[in-house]
């Protein structure tokens, strides 16, 4: 019986891995634009080259630098276009397909035949499917009901649940704070889930250890706000980053992250439906942007914290996105950004950068912090982009998850605290 179970597994690996979109002979170039004129034409190039040029990271100002994915048969051309025009660059990834096959355990769908429940099966040695993560916040809710709740607030475009985890000892009676995290806003970021789901294991299966924390403030944590392209990106196309709806132009997909209703539209965003970072046709047109701007507007007055976790970059933002300004509490943002990444510093020595999203990253108007904090009204409001720095990029090796979310777990600590001591009642 074991043999034959084998064999299944094997098959089914080899049928998934074959109907899968494969990266061999793609490059990741890292460009460094020095004149305006440079990078004015990167701009031109990420609105022209949709299908052959993937910008991993988007153009933003003199001597920044931008990481791309390059086609094999659009390689020459774009190395000419870089020589011709003196645009120096690296290659950080000479491989992407190889770089993903070093990494095999991403590729392991042996849990497909694996019966144990996820409490048992959780691992930080691979990064789990979206049934997995749902089967685990229902087994969760299930075994620990004096302090977990599930709540669908939604459905994705392909009809999939958007479920949140609600973390906090129902039976205490003070009027708590509230943090809101979210993860997985862009598919290929496999790392945000992973982190989400760490940080409910430690509210949750570590309670006794962790109690203040879920006793001080209510917890509501969305581990993958994006299934359908998080599925996607598994079973099909590795570097999918959208949704999966449909786009006038014939192509799928809208970024979450342009599609929020707070200065939709004011830079940073495409109207072409075939760019990653299409904007949808207008605010809110995704239903998984509707259900998150529903639920924590019905519960905007006790969220006062907002995380979305994305990645890569090592960065710790603040809004604004949609224009330099800062906000007018911005020094209070900052504040509590310091401590939370001194705490994460204090792990692995990792170091992040932080600012508000326009100063230290782009542009990117209709963000989901932006809305939550110019709409919503939750005071503070970030977004966190996950290890590394490119080396590996959106391919982070599964050796990479346990110190990634250890880290980040300290951060989530003191936010945690000082939201319970800023709001108490």
């Amino acid at each position: 019986m074991k043999c034959l179970k084998i064999i299944c597994w094997l098959l089914f690996v080899t049928n998934i891995r074959s109907t899968k979109f494969t990266y061999y002979g793609y490059k990741v170039l890292r460009l460094l634009p020095q004149e305006q004129s440079q990078l004015e034409k990167i701009y031109q190039l990420q609105e022209q080259l949709t299908d052959t040029v993937d910008f991993w990271t988007e153009p933003r100002f003199l001597n920044s630098t931008v990481d791309i994915m390059v086609t094999p048969n659009e390689l020459k051309n774009i190395i000419n276009f870089l020589q011709k025009l003196k645009i120096p660059y690296v290659i950080m990834i000479d491989d992407v397909q190889k770089m993903l096959d070093d990494d095999i355990v991403i590729n392991d769908d042996s849990d497909h035949f694996d019966s144990r429940s996820m409490l048992e099966k959780l691992s930080w040695t691979k990064y789990h499917r979206f049934d997995e993560i749902n089967q685990f916040l229902d087994e969760l809710a299930s075994a620990y009901p004096n302090i977990v709740g599930v709540i669908t607030i939604g459905k994705t475009y392909e009809g999939r649940s958007i479920k949140i985890i609600k973390i906090g000892n129902s039976q205490s009676k003070l009027k708590k704070p509230a943090v809101w995290i979210d993860a997985g806003i862009h598919a290929r970021e496999w790392i945000a889930p992973a982190t989400a789901m760490y940080i409910i294991k430690k509210l949750v299966i570590n309670y006794e250890e962790n109690f203040k924390l879920s006793d001080g403030v209510e917890w509501y944590i969305l581990p993958v706000v994006n299934p359908d392209g998080y599925e996607f990106s598994h079973s099909k196309q590795r570097m999918w980053r959208k949704t999966r709806s449909p786009s006038p132009d014939g192509c799928l997909g809208t970024d979450v992250n342009r599609n929020f209703g707070f200065h939709w539209n004011e830079g940073g965003s495409s109207s072409n439906g075939c760019s990653e970072t299409f904007r949808g046709e207008k605010p809110f047109s995704e239903p998984e942007t509707q259900a998150i701007a529903n639920f924590i507007l019905d519960n905007k007055k006790t969220i006062k914290l907002y995380i979305s976790f994305h990645s890569y970059g090592q960065m710790w933002l603040t809004p604004w996105g949609y224009t330099t300004d800062l906000p007018s509490d911005y020094n209070d943002l900052i504040s509590l950004a310091e401590k939370a990444t001194a705490a994460l510093s204090s792990v692995k020595g990792t170091k992040y950068t932080i600012g508000s999203s326009t100063n230290v990253l782009y542009v990117a108007a209709g963000g989901s912090d932006d809305w939550a904090k110019g709409e919503a009204g939750v005071k503070y409001a970030y977004t966190v982009e996950l290890r590394d720095k490119g080396k590996f990029g959106f391919t982070l090796p599964t050796k990479q998850i346990l110190p990634t979310v250890e880290e980040t777990w300290e951060a989530i600590k003191v936010l945690g605290t000082e939201i319970s001591m800023l709001y108490q009642v």
